[in-house]
């Protein structure tokens, strides 16, 4: 598992590192100690999981997040327990209190190891598949959401809303946007407000002038004009 350190301290740096040693499953492949180095080496390097501080000189572990088109599975380091609140409470993403507790590193890796499924490398292809995880921060609110679990996006002028589980938060991405990265495979452009996940249709009725009537696993009903429900007949082969 493909690893990188974000961490602004070198001595915090040198002593995740060592820990790390002692976890033969884990290649650490770069160490970045700000926002702007983290993102570029993340684009570079494609690791599975990152080891991310909240403090950094240019901005916080957040900023990073926010401007990943997919994220790797994370484990927050932080020496305040308000940030855990704050972020892992919510979102249940791992984090670890420094100075680091071994025992407590080896803990989140286990969890860590059983939420990464055996994947191709995410460079392989252009979208993000069901596996690729997203954050999204919506007000003091975070997540860490597989794209294979959302089950609509619904335009909002120049955002978007996000249906997941039993939350709906926006992202400050257009709908046009969003759908060059979703995989054709497993989301469809319905009509010019939504795009939905197609593993999450309960049922399709015929609609008036050849149109389509979806129901969402979640009972939202989705009205489809005649040309895009054509393409999903063919979709769909029925």
């Amino acid at each position: 598992m493909k690893a990188i350190i974000v961490e602004d301290s070198r001595l915090a740096r040198n002593e995740l590192r060592e820990l790390l040693k002692s976890h033969k499953h884990i290649n650490l492949v770069a160490e970045a100690q700000n926002c702007e180095q983290a993102i570029s080496l993340i684009a570079e390097k494609q690791p599975d999981l990152m080891f991310l501080d909240i403090n950094l000189p240019d901005g916080n572990g957040f900023d990073i997040l926010e401007r990943l088109d997919s994220t790797p599975q994370v484990i927050f380091t932080t020496a305040y327990d308000e940030y855990a609140i704050q972020a892992f409470e919510v979102n249940a993403l791992d984090y670890l209190l420094k100075p680091i507790n071994p025992k407590k590193l080896k803990r989140a890796l286990d969890k860590t190891f059983s939420d990464i499924p055996s994947q191709p490398p995410r460079n392989s292809v252009s979208y993000l598949d069901a596996h690729n995880k997203i954050f999204i921060k919506d007000g003091e609110s975070c997540w860490l959401i597989e794209i294979g679990k959302i089950r609509y996006f619904e335009n909002c002028g120049n955002h978007a809303q996000v249906f997941f589980d039993d939350s709906k938060p926006f992202i400050y991405k257009s709908l046009a946007k969003i759908e060059q990265r979703l995989n054709p495979e497993i989301f469809f452009r319905v009509n010019r407000k939504q795009i939905i996940n197609l593993n999450f249709i309960k049922d399709i009725e015929s609609w008036v002038n050849s149109g389509l009537l979806i129901t969402m696993s979640d009972g939202k009903e989705i009205e489809v004009a005649r040309r895009p429900a054509t393409k999903l007949r063919e979709r769909l082969s029925f």
